[in-house]
């Protein structure tokens, strides 16, 4: 293998810096001249400026890993384990992975090798030798980051959805049923439902059975149940991007620690300074919601910012909305509030001491909070035996709710 490989980074189609990884699998980020030289540049990250909005373009090395920014772009776990073994790339081996599977990536970032060569035929070590173009073209149905079995599908004008044949293009994330955990997506579906009912930012959803859908992989088509279908908000109608980015990419962390080196009051705080009232109002009626549901899985990467207008960050649709108490008993919240991470102690001192330090006005999230909390009652009431939620979940949300100090 060559000692130096170079891949380029573009963004909306364009190449704004380079990836290189030398010697010993240590990489380095750099952006192009031409990208920081442009005043009107589009925005990559909300971590690539400092204090005062300048453009950061020193960055240190990194070994083995790449960045935070863009080891955000993969999947995690056992789904980078399966895509890995798929294109004969050893998973701990980012800059290959990225290599691999850059052509279908979350938001409008693409990468891609400089000189357009295949993968380096050692790139993955001894299993490596089993990559070719089928393989690499398989893998990029699933290359969304996360960790849950999903893949990107086109919604066909004569109903259901088909996996597309070359894996590239896909406008709706479709979630396959859980081995381990029965009804995750009926859960998932109905969370989110009542998340638009209550008038949160959802996009467009709904259950298709497994069979329903095209071109599986093999060994996948025989999973049983139905599957969640969320349309893409990071494309619009024409199959163009809108770019994205998490809050783990905004804090530069590492997939392995969406759960410990940040707080809910951390990203409030993020949209208080970039986003508007919208924004904080959105922010706390999902927070609240996610609460009362009993959402023990709300990381860092299940918050995000979209650039509808290539420069300015808002906070993005809402996504992966499912109460996990059913399945894993817990009393706490997949980050901390402000001071606590446990549900029976989200109050309005604690939403006032996280409205305090992320400068975020008390009166507006106090209102939102109360508000939310009554809406969510008044359609739950409703709607909990129409949607199609077990008696178990139904049960597990109810006991919960009980728990709950904001009233």
């Amino acid at each position: 293998m060559a000692d130096v490989s170079i891949l380029e980074v573009l963004l909306y189609g364009e190449p704004i810096g380079t990836l290189t990884r030398v010697a010993g699998d240590r990489t380095f980020f750099a952006f192009n001249e031409a990208y920081i030289a442009d005043e009107n540049r589009p925005v990559l990250g909300l971590g690539f400026k400092d204090d005062l909005g300048t453009l950061i373009t020193n960055f240190r090395p990194y070994q083995t890993r790449v960045m935070p920014f863009f080891s955000n772009l993969l999947p995690e776990g056992y789904m980078r384990t399966y895509l890995a073994e798929g294109v004969g790339v050893n998973p701990e081996r980012e800059f290959f992975l990225l290599w691999a599977l850059g052509a279908d990536l979350p938001g409008a970032i693409t990468i891609r090798s400089a000189d357009g060569e295949a993968l380096p035929p050692d790139a993955g070590d001894a299993a490596a030798n089993r990559y070719d173009d089928d393989r690499r073209e398989k893998a990029l149905r699933f290359s969304l980051a996360g960790v849950q079995l999903k893949f990107s599908a086109v919604n066909e004008s004569t109903g259901g959805l088909t996996i597309p044949a070359k894996g590239i293009g896909g406008s709706w994330i479709v979630k396959l049923p859980s081995r381990e955990f029965e009804g995750v997506p009926e859960n998932e579906y109905s969370m989110m439902t009542l998340a638009r009912l209550i008038g949160m930012d959802v996009p467009a959803i709904e259950l298709v059975d497994v069979s329903a859908i095209g071109n599986l992989p093999e060994g996948i088509a025989a999973l049983n149940g139905q599957a969640l279908a969320i349309e893409r908000f990071d494309r619009l109608a024409d199959g163009s991007a809108v770019h994205i980015e998490d809050f783990a990419q905004i804090f530069g962390l590492y997939p392995a620690d969406k759960y410990k080196k940040a707080s809910s009051m951390n990203v409030a705080a993020v949209i208080a300074a970039e986003g508007n009232e919208a924004d904080i109002v959105e922010f706390i009626r999902r927070l609240t919601f996610n609460t009362l549901i009993g959402n023990a899985d709300m990381h860092v990467k299940n918050w995000s910012v979209i650039y509808p207008d290539r420069r300015t960050a808002v906070l993005a649709p809402a996504y992966d909305f499912v109460s996990t108490i059913p399945y894993i008993p817990d009393e706490e919240a997949g980050l901390k509030y402000s001071r606590t991470k446990r549900f029976d102690e989200f109050s309005e001192d604690e939403l006032a001491h996280l409205a305090a330090r992320a400068l975020l006005p008390e009166k507006l999230v106090l209102d939102t909070a109360r508000e939310t909390v009554a809406t969510f009652h008044e359609h739950w009431k409703r709607e909990k035996r129409n949607l199609p939620l077990s008696a178990e979940v139904v049960r597990a949300v109810e006991f919960h709710l009980k728990t709950i100090p904001l009233k």
